[in-house]
């Protein structure tokens, strides 16, 4: 079950840091500039560190809450309770605590970027606790 802990925590932090680098450092950073919420020097071993903690949870509540259901099914049932959660902390709290320019704008590309970031995560988080009888390729369902 380590390796699939492990695994787990890979899906979620390999996909998340290029996204989010691209996502609030490139594609969108004039628009996070004329937010004025986040500091100028991004200190980026801290949102690695969140990554991996992050990564870590999701991980093992994946595998007690959904282990063994099949990829898309598991990926679906993660996703309707890590969406929520994530966004309540990484863009309702952020929006109750810090000053910016526009608190409206801020929910908006935040949620956005919370959505693609879990449907991009979600099923490779879900891939490394599907059973073998669930897997995709499973040539014994269509035998």
């Amino acid at each position: 079950m380590a390796t699939r802990i492990i695994l787990g925590v890979l899906a979620y932090m390999l996909p998340t840091f290029p996204l989010g680098y691209a996502w609030h450092l490139v594609a969108f950073h004039d628009y996070y500039e004329g937010l004025a919420v986040y500091r100028q020097d991004v200190i980026i071993p801290f949102g690695v560190i969140s990554m991996l903690v992050q990564g870590i949870a999701w991980a093992v509540i994946y595998w007690r809450m959904f282990a063994g259901e099949p990829v898309v099914r598991g990926a679906v049932k993660f996703a309707a309770l890590a969406m929520p959660l994530a966004w309540s902390f990484m863009v309702l709290a952020v929006a109750a605590k810090h000053r910016m320019a526009s608190v409206s704008g801020f929910l908006l590309i935040e949620t956005a970027f919370i959505a693609v970031q879990y449907l991009v995560v979600s099923p490779l988080i879900a891939l490394p606790f599907t059973s073998v009888r669930n897997s995709p390729i499973d040539v014994r369902a269509s035998a």
